[in-house]
């Protein structure tokens, strides 16, 4: 097995940790994941594997798409449906209504999370305090919406929604201000997350096939290069002298790069090999980061 990723379609009713077990019970291998999604919700859960766990730091702040629906009409507790309904209302609103207030919501905007959520107080989690029947408030926080789109309006008083948002969004908060701003009440029915980073739901594979394929030459297949999500960081390749020296701990100058003051995917020129990330100073001097060819595990 090589250091590299898995795009996993997570299935209902797990956590994410658990989901990322499994895998790991699977594989046989050390595993990590990226960007926890709800039990309820479903889809895109990057997995790391061996290796691959040490440069999850690097991908965290992906952006993220997800489609989800709602129910008009009521609320519950939890923001979803694995919640309490807490309050109805009559006031349903219509695609119209919706469709005029969507602008409202891109952009930076404000969003206070959950009380169900994994958020920590205290270095205790929300949830665990809610069920506790302690108190909690939890502080807004700054969050970017990129889009937003209503996909489907039905007659069940429901609505289906796709949102590309930055990291730390909780849709479930989403969806309920969406709810407030047009007088009415709602919870999320279904949570379904479509892409995150470089990740995206047509190439996720479920434990299912992953059990299936899992000694056959297919799984190669379904394994992403440990680099691969990396995309969004620029590439600088150098002789195998220097990688040697940065891999030693030593700094590097260079004379002449078009890349200063940024993180950096290092690549072995001779043999094409990546080797971790550097970080590249504005006088030109490269320091690792995090090497990938003596991590250890």
């Amino acid at each position: 097995m090589i250091d590299s990723w898995i795009c996993l379609d997570k299935p209902k009713g797990i956590s994410s940790n658990f989901a990322m077990i499994k895998v790991r019970r699977i594989l046989g291998e050390k595993t990590g994941y990226v960007g926890t999604l709800d039990p309820f919700a479903t889809g895109v859960l990057p997995i790391a594997v061996g290796r691959a766990r040490k440069f999850i730091q690097f991908i965290e702040d992906g952006i993220k798409e997800y489609q989800f629906e709602v129910v008009f009409g009521a609320s519950t507790d939890s923001y979803d449906e694995t919640g309490e309904i807490c309050e109805t209302t009559k006031i349903i609103p219509t695609k119209g209504q919706i469709e005029k207030i969507i602008p409202i919501f891109l952009g930076e905007i404000e969003q206070v999370p959950p009380k169900f959520s994994a958020i920590k107080i205290n270095g205790r989690r929300a949830c665990d305090l809610v069920r506790e029947n302690k108190s909690v408030k939890i502080p807004s926080r700054k969050i970017f919406i990129h889009d937003l789109q209503l996909i489907d309006f039905f007659e069940n008083n429901s609505a289906k929604f796709q949102v590309k948002c930055s990291k730390g969004t909780y849709v479930r908060t989403l969806a309920v201000d969406i709810a407030k701003k047009l007088g009415s009440l709602c919870y999320v029915k279904e949570l379904r997350r479509i892409k995150s980073g470089f990740f995206s739901i047509d190439r996720a594979i479920t434990l299912e096939k992953l059990t299936e394929i899992v000694d056959t030459d297919q799984l190669d297949d379904s394994l992403f290069p440990l680099e691969s999500p990396l995309d969004d960081i620029p590439a600088l390749f150098l002789e195998d002298g220097y990688v040697s020296r940065l891999q030693n701990g030593l700094a590097v100058q260079l004379t002449d790069s078009k890349i200063l003051s940024s993180n950096v995917k290092l690549f072995d020129s001779g043999s094409g090999r990546f080797c971790g990330i550097c970080f590249v100073s504005a006088d030109g001097i490269i320091t690792a980061v995090k090497m990938y060819l003596n991590l250890g595990d």
